[in-house]
């Protein structure tokens, strides 16, 4: 219901001869039978989901834990003003040396890998 909601708030804060395009994960919640009648019933809003386990948003939720793991895990802060502090730090640190992400592995290499665990796997009571 929560996605549904922030559709709702879309449709009411943006203009009305406006086409809204979302982008969205696969995550079941954006594909359930109301979230379709709610879209059947504005035509302007058009979904873009990108590929399972292959999607930028992936590569923004590792940049996130690399704000965790390097700074929030072990950090200690008295106020959300020390907190937003350390945070605006840490990320103009990483923009003054931005390491892209890059795909180490080749498909071949996923798949070869894959099929290793399958047989580790195969017929282990699982």
């Amino acid at each position: 219901m929560e996605f549904k909601k922030f559709l709702a708030k879309i449709d009411r804060e943006v203009p009305t001869d406006l086409e809204v395009h979302l982008i969205c994960d696969n995550y079941s919640t954006h594909k359930t039978p109301a979230i379709q009648t709610w879209l059947d019933r504005h035509p302007r809003f058009h979904m873009h989901h990108t590929p399972t386990y292959s999607s930028w948003l992936n590569q923004v939720e590792r940049w996130f834990g690399f704000l965790t793991d390097q700074m929030l895990r072990r950090a200690s802060h008295r106020s959300v003003t020390a907190l937003e502090t350390d945070i605006r730090a840490w990320i103009e640190q990483w923009n003054n040396n931005p390491r892209p992400f890059l795909w180490t592995k080749t498909a071949q290499d996923i798949l070869d890998s894959l099929a290793s665990y399958c047989r580790r796997i195969s017929g282990a009571g699982h």
